[in-house]
């Protein structure tokens, strides 16, 4: 398949949000639902009852703990009893550079059978499991090595990948893990970028190997009933740093085919989610990072690839927005560039207030008509597809 071409005004530096709404025009409106970009109320306007909308918002979020087990009394416990989306799982801890969910597969299965008993939904238990270094399950906490998406990549087989694929999802299964943060579908335009290429998280710098090496791990993926998450929109392959530790403007080294494989993948009816990245790419956008983009999330990605379903959050407590705007703005922001599961992994900073303080941002945005209950609406439907069955 031929890669996406963009007009040029979207890929000139600095032409932000204006430019890209008067690009996508037409086709943007009739590939994106009418309720996408919902009118803003006025001051006042009646929202409903204030502890459903608290439950709404609190479904749209996914939190990170401390701890190796939970009692009633945790925070997270209390917090998921409440209504909330999900949980992240890590294996280390940033800051205290301990253990913090995962010692062992027995500990881990049991941790997470606690936090579904303790749902009174769905609820989704997420993880970041790409293989290679970028895997939680992993020897040092009793599970099998994996090899990295650049291994997998440079092999280029249909058979070892469906091998390898089954093997990480068999981890995710047997501890009961329902959402993985994986594919990474970012070409590996600089084998030098701490973020991807160095990290041998790519597949390949060819859009090719790309699309068929993620196709086959999403189909492995789905057949045991776990969710996936195409990351990190519009493209990271050129990110010289790391969004999670610093400000990354890939303005000057990204490139149009990047988007290729998300279109690819979402034509091809293989996206479950896509995740938005925290870098700012001023051909796209000259303000906003694309996480917070109306440009990148709902104009581009929407819009012009035509994705209709759940947009997740890269960590929300990352440097890359958490230096310029503080947490009230940035979920401001988030929401109404149009993500719908916010994730908050709690290792840059560890807030166990982290979902009361979500929950009054956003109910404080609807009820002074900054943003709409049916804006929260429409994100709760779309989550719910990411959601396992009972």
């Amino acid at each position: 398949m031929k890669s996406l071409r963009l007009p040029r005004r979207l890929l000139l530096a600095g032409t932000g949000s204006a430019a890209v709404a008067a690009l996508t025009g037409c086709q943007s409106r009739a590939a994106t639902s009418p309720t996408s970009r919902p009118t803003t109320p006025s001051p006042g306007q009646p929202a409903g009852d204030e502890t459903a909308l608290r439950r709404k918002v609190a479904s749209l979020l996914v939190v990170g703990f401390r701890g190796e087990r939970v009692t009633d009394q945790d925070w997270i416990i209390k917090a998921v009893r409440d209504g909330l989306g999900g949980v992240i799982l890590f294996d280390r801890d940033l800051e205290t550079e301990s253990v913090r969910n995962i010692r062992s597969p027995g500990q881990v299965t049991a941790l997470v059978k606690a936090l579904k008993a303790a749902s009174p939904g769905r609820l989704i238990v997420s993880i970041d499991q790409e293989g290679g270094r970028t895997s939680r399950l992993n020897p040092s906490n009793g599970f099998p090595a994996t090899k990295s998406q650049a291994e997998i990549g440079a092999q280029n087989s249909t058979a070892a990948t469906r091998d390898w694929a089954r093997g990480l999802v068999d981890g995710l299964t047997s501890i009961g893990v329902n959402l993985n943060y994986a594919p990474v579908v970012d070409l590996n335009v600089n084998p030098e970028s701490r973020a991807i290429g160095k990290l041998d998280r790519s597949f390949s710098a060819n859009p090719d190997v790309v699309v068929s090496n993620a196709s086959e791990e999403i189909r492995v993926h789905r057949a045991a009933g776990v969710k996936t998450s195409l990351k990190h929109f519009p493209g990271s392959g050129s990110a010289a740093g790391n969004t999670d530790f610093e400000v990354v403007d890939v303005g000057s080294t990204w490139q149009r085919r990047e988007l290729e494989p998300f279109q690819r993948l979402i034509r091809a009816g293989l996206a479950d989610s896509v995740m938005a990245a925290h870098v700012l790419n001023r051909q796209l956008d000259a303000t906003y990072p694309a996480s917070l983009s109306p440009a990148v999330v709902t104009d581009l990605l929407r819009g012009r690839l035509g994705w209709q379903g759940p947009v997740v959050s890269d960590d929300m407590q990352a440097v890359a927005i958490t230096r310029r705007y503080g947490s009230e703005e940035a979920v401001g922001l988030a929401l109404r560039a149009g993500l719908d599961l916010l994730v908050f992994a709690n290792q840059q900073v560890y807030d166990p207030d982290v979902v009361d303080k979500t929950l009054d941002t956003v109910v404080g945005l609807v009820r002074s008509g900054r943003l709409t209950e049916a804006r929260i609406d429409q994100s709760v439907a779309r989550v719910d597809t990411l959601r396992p069955k009972r």
